[in-house]
């Protein structure tokens, strides 16, 4: 296996492109990256978890943890990226829709707002905006098809 690529989360609402410095790669190959990471900026009930990115379907699901290791929610970012082969790294551009699926199996789509503001800002092209549909639609179609697990466990196998 190469060496561990460099992780960059840019974010289109508000402008910002931040490196992932802290977040332990623990696998990567052409089609899956998983981390461990603590939050950027402390919040009251998240403290730490994991992330799947899942480069070709474009999306990340990662697992929200307390700080006893017990699962506050599964969080999905639709995403897209850049790989810059110079520098071996991945920029990922949060393309503002996500999902949450609560540890009761209740799931919920939010961001759609800020989705609408970036439209209206001309943040994002209609490329953006297909890509992103197409990814929150085989989401979702996972999802309710009762396959997330499917997803999960690309996380679950590895902690």
């Amino acid at each position: 296996m190469s060496e561990s690529p460099v992780l960059y989360r840019k974010r289109l609402i508000p402008d910002e492109c931040v490196r992932l410095k802290d977040d332990e790669i623990l696998s990567f190959d052409d089609d899956i990256i998983v981390t461990k990471w603590c939050t950027l900026h402390p919040k009251h009930d998240l403290d730490h978890g994991y992330s799947a990115y899942f480069l070709n379907a474009g999306y990340k699901v990662s697992k929200f943890l307390y700080k006893d290791d017990s699962l506050l929610y599964w969080y999905c970012d639709i995403i897209d990226y850049e790989k810059d082969e110079k520098e071996n790294a991945y920029i990922f551009r949060d393309l503002l829709a996500d999902v949450i699926v609560y540890p009761d199996g209740f799931v919920k789509v939010v961001d759609l707002d800020e989705f609408e503001q970036a439209l209206q800002k001309e943040l994002l092209t209609m490329v953006d905006v297909r890509r992103a549909l197409l990814s929150l639609d085989s989401l979702l179609t996972t999802i309710y098809d009762g396959k997330f697990d499917v997803l999960t466990s690309e996380i679950e196998k590895r902690i």
